[in-house]
């Protein structure tokens, strides 16, 4: 067993073997942390849509799209409806979106501060901190 833990060793975001709620807590932050998938959240909130849909209206290719769906649907931000031949993402609970309000609404008198912070931006690169 524990040369298939060591496989994992350099893996981004792997926590310990019992992580603490904060450090499970602080994943699920991370999960707000990419770009795209706040792109994502912010469609899903408009409305159901298919991962070509979300393709075409982010930019991405339908790879990474598709990565960071499974990444909100693990996680439990997503859900999936087999609509044959597609499937159609929705979110799974409405206070998603409310984290994402509260957020928007607590940035605004900061985000110049938040834009130029050198220890997140430091973070970017290196998986966000504890593994």
């Amino acid at each position: 067993m524990q040369e298939s833990t060591s496989a994992f060793a350099d893996a981004p975001f792997l926590l310990s073997d019992a992580p603490s709620s904060t450090d499970v807590l602080a994943k699920y932050f991370r999960a707000f942390g990419d770009p795209t998938r706040l792109q994502i959240l912010d469609l899903l909130a408009e409305g159901e849509r298919s991962v070509g849909e979300l393709v075409e209206l982010i930019g991405q290719s339908q790879p990474k799209v598709s990565n960071h769906l499974a990444c909100l649907r693990w996680c439990g931000f997503v859900v999936a409806r087999r609509e044959h031949p597609r499937v159609r993402y929705s979110i799974a609970d409405p206070r998603v979106i409310e984290v994402i309000a509260i957020a928007r609404v607590l940035l605004e008198r900061n985000a110049d501060h938040v834009a130029c912070c050198r220890v997140l931006e430091s973070e970017k690169g290196s998986g966000g901190g504890r593994r």
